[in-house]
């Protein structure tokens, strides 16, 4: 009995003395900013792009485009909008240095509005729920 314990004890020594694999060597510190500038910039370069699309649907009557252009700060273009009265909206535009967009905006055609008498209108009486009382027969079914 002796002998089982002593081997027992020395094989709890061992596992205590042995150092645990799971345990990290390295150390990781926390390291205050440096001051040093990086070598990016966030400044973009000079912007430049030319770009177009349009809408034509003729089911939904939906007509409108846009056009714009930049190259540095100089920035110009132009939209149009096909309106519901039937005019054409068009609008031209720059941009004058620090003041911002500045617009033209000119109308092609003429307004033309639905007369008073070409469109109907019905008066529909408003829905009223009706509840009623469930029949006396209809509940000795679920009793």
């Amino acid at each position: 009995m002796n002998k089982i314990a002593l081997i027992a004890f020395a094989l709890v020594a061992i596992a205590a003395a042995r150092p645990d694999s799971f345990e990290s060597r390295e150390s990781y510190a926390y390291r205050a900013p440096s001051s040093e500038s990086s070598e990016e910039s966030y400044e973009s370069s000079e912007a430049k792009y030319n770009f177009q699309w349009a809408v034509s649907d003729e089911s939904s009557e939906n007509h409108y485009g846009h056009q714009e252009a930049r190259d540095g700060d100089d920035t110009q273009g132009s939209y149009y909008v096909q309106l519901p009265d039937g005019r054409l909206q068009k609008v031209t535009f720059h941009v004058d240095g620090d003041n911002g967009y500045v617009a033209n905006v000119e109308y092609e055609g003429e307004a033309q509005y639905a007369s008073a008498e070409s469109g109907s209108f019905e008066s529909v009486e408003a829905y009223r729920p009706r509840y009623s009382a469930p029949d006396s027969s209809s509940s000795e079914e679920y009793g």
